[in-house]
């Protein structure tokens, strides 16, 4: 009977002659390999021809059987690699899969860091760049608590909590007591930032639950994000687990916009950007049942959608209103001059307007208000920072259609890993690109087009890119190709659009430019709008930039009168429509008519 070809055969041997034992060192190694696969000693020897007292001595002496997995896994992905290195010529296989080893070595050499530390007992940190620092467990000898902090890190977060507040935050951290807030606020004052650090004080100092509800999970682990960097900025504490469990029984719990999930939960409640979500009213009764508790709290902060939106009638009280007799009703004054300081209502809410005007009185540095107004065009302005509400009568794309498209993504799409570095594997995307001018921002969408004809798009990702040259938007878009498997690249080539065509083009010689005319617009929103009343069309909730793009497009005349035309931000003075003419640049590659065209037949006789 013939042995059996070697299942642990390297790549041929090329032994230099003067050195010692290299063929005996080959023959140690498949030895050790087959004691690895399960073999025995005895069978072992016989395979091989040595004495069965020869294996028994290399077993002991280089401690096969003491071998963790870690160590065998991390031989098989060497020699594996050594294969692939030796074989010439290779094909493009072999390049990924050299690829996949290299990142799999990498990851097993972490690990192996990892259970060192944690065996010596010290608290290491990992300076892998632009990560999260991580601590080890302190002690082999002992069972560890997860998300441990002790008496005196629990007092260094408290106090940065407060040593942290700038400017309007000092109100809310007066006023964090109160049993129902409801905060209609300015983008980018520092909302989610703030409130995350609060939610963590509250949790440390009480035990209760802190439950963060957003338009989607994806944005409700922002919240996440910002406690993770905090605690360990402010006391070198490592906080893992979704949901987050502290030592003292709280939970830091993060949701979308699943009722049914919202509902197994009781705790303090963080409602955020509640004017952007879906089906608010059936939603927000579930989500006020889990602070139901008289010693549970309650925050509700959002920018401004409409004024037809569920959430309007519960920041105006109408909400209160609806079924009590005119004895028990309450008048309630939303305007600005009301509560620019906070003012507690007869409907038993805490109610603030905080503008981008406010925080900068305030104290908040962050923010350049001419810059703003600059940026934007005064009805933008208006909605973005000054707590506005929209009129979205005027708009092409209606605010009920565009909030249709609105899903939590986590959930939704089971195909899309959004934390990998090949997010969509390598199926097709789109992208579309609206370039920045100068004050401008840049927009770029990445779009999955439908697997079926009049299936739906999907927007991925979403990018604003402002204050960079051609050559860098060029760059930018680079780096979507090689996360992407793209298949279609529009960019607008009016202006500056031209300089970064040019360069794409050298990458991706299949780009298509779109020269923008009136006609190029008419085809442009028309798509959008078939795409968008079908339902053909998907994006995260948390994508609210993308919703306001969309409701910033409306109608108007050319500047002679001839023509009817759509304007929208896509100037000096206008900066906040890039990403719906974007999202349109991509939708454009799906004919107007769609994907599916009417076929006939014609019979020849």
């Amino acid at each position: 009977m013939e042995k059996p070809a070697n299942p642990f055969a390297d790549f041929p041997a090329a032994n230099d002659k003067t050195e010692t034992n290299v063929t005996n060192l080959a023959t140690r190694r498949v030895a050790r390999d087959l004691f690895w696969g399960g073999w025995k000693i005895k069978s072992i020897a016989e395979y091989i021809g040595e004495p069965r007292s020869t294996v028994e001595t290399w077993k002991q002496r280089e401690g096969w059987d003491k071998a963790t997995s870690t160590d065998k896994v991390s031989d098989a992905l060497t020699t594996r690699m050594r294969v692939l290195i030796a074989k010439d010529p290779k094909e493009p296989r072999d390049f990924k899969e050299l690829d996949l080893l290299g990142r799999e070595m990498e990851r097993q050499q972490r690990m192996q860091v990892r259970a060192e530390r944690i065996e010596s007992g010290a608290t290491e940190t990992s300076t892998t760049s632009g990560s999260t620092p991580r601590v080890s467990s302190r002690s082999s000898g002992r069972k560890t608590t997860r998300n441990a902090i002790t008496t005196e890190q629990q007092q260094r977060i408290l106090d940065a909590i407060r040593d942290s507040l700038i400017g309007h935050q000092h109100t809310w951290y007066e006023n964090r007591h109160l049993r129902r807030r409801n905060i209609l606020k300015s983008r980018q004052i520092g909302a989610t930032f703030y409130f995350s650090h609060e939610a963590f004080g509250r949790a440390l100092e009480t035990g209760y639950n802190q439950i963060f509800l957003s338009a989607s999970r994806a944005q409700a682990h922002v919240f996440r994000a910002y406690i993770q960097k905090f605690a360990w900025d402010a006391a070198q504490v490592e906080l893992t687990g979704d949901p987050m469990w502290l030592p003292n029984g709280a939970g830091l719990i993060y949701l979308g916009t699943s009722s049914r999930t919202a509902q197994s939960y009781n705790g303090d409640l963080y409602f955020d950007e509640y004017f952007w979500t879906s089906n608010f009213a059936t939603l927000n009764k579930v989500a006020m049942g889990m602070a139901t508790h008289s010693h549970l709290r309650m925050t509700h902060f959002s920018t401004p959608s409409t004024t037809t939106h569920e959430g309007y009638p519960f920041w105006t009280g109408a909400h209160f209103n609806r079924d009590r007799p005119d004895d028990e009703r309450v008048e309630i004054d939303v305007s600005h001059t009301s509560l620019a300081r906070g003012l507690a209502c007869g409907d038993g809410q805490w109610r603030q307007i905080v503008t981008a005007e406010d925080a900068i009185a305030s104290g908040f540095t962050k923010l350049d208000l001419e810059d703003l107004r600059r940026s934007n065009s005064p009805a933008d302005f208006e909605n973005l920072y000054m707590c506005q509400f929209v009129d979205d009568t005027a708009s092409v794309f209606s605010f009920r259609l565009v909030q249709a498209c609105m899903v939590d993504s986590w959930d939704v799409w089971t195909d899309v890993k959004p934390l990998l570095d090949r997010p969509f594997g390598y199926r097709p995307v789109w992208i579309g690109y609206d370039p920045a001018l100068t004050g401008d921002s840049a927009g770029c969408i990445v779009i999955a087009p439908p697997d079926e004809p009049n299936g739906k798009f999907r927007v991925l990702e979403r990018h604003r890119w402002k204050g960079i040259d051609f050559e860098t938007q060029a760059d930018k878009i680079r780096e979507l190709t090689q996360r992407y498997n793209v298949t279609y690249i529009a960019i607008d080539t009016t202006g500056i659009g031209h300089g970064v065509h040019q360069l794409v083009r050298q990458f991706f010689p299949r780009v298509v430019a779109l020269n923008y005319s009136p006609e190029l617009k008419n085809r442009l929103v028309l798509k959008g709008m078939s795409v968008i009343g079908k339902k053909r069309l998907e994006f995260d909730a948390g994508m609210t930039d993308l919703a306001q793009s969309f409701l910033s497009i409306r109608r108007s005349m050319t500047p002679s009168g001839a023509k009817m035309t759509y304007t929208a931000a896509r100037n000096e003075e206008i900066g906040h429509a890039d990403l719906a003419w974007a999202c349109l640049h991509a939708l454009d590659n799906e004919p107007l008519e769609g994907a599916s065209r009417a076929r006939s037949t014609v019979e020849i006789c």
